[in-house]
């Protein structure tokens, strides 16, 4: 005679609950994450960078920061954010206003 033993729960997360985690975040705090990165970049006059060489710092994907840093280009009025060149992907300019 067999006894079968239950199976013991695991706690791992899915990526795909992780993922709905990240999503719960408003865009609003999204971009006020990104706006107080770029200030602090600036702070010493001008950066310039690509989407995808800051997402990690940010937190946020390349995607999610193109589709923001549009938005912050008419909303957040003592940076001044322009495109600046493309080459394999967008670069930014961000100074102070």
């Amino acid at each position: 005679m067999s006894t079968t033993q239950p199976l013991p729960q695991t706690t791992e997360r899915s990526a795909e609950s992780d993922a709905s985690d990240e999503s719960t975040e408003s865009p609003a705090s999204k971009a006020d994450r990104l706006a107080a990165f770029l200030r602090e970049e600036a702070a010493d006059g001008e950066t310039y960078f690509k989407a995808k060489f800051i997402s990690d710092d940010v937190g946020l994907s390349p995607k999610e920061i193109g589709a923001l840093i549009v938005q912050l280009q008419d909303s957040v009025q003592d940076l001044e954010i322009e495109k600046w060149s493309y080459t394999g992907a967008t670069t930014w300019r961000v100074s102070t206003a």
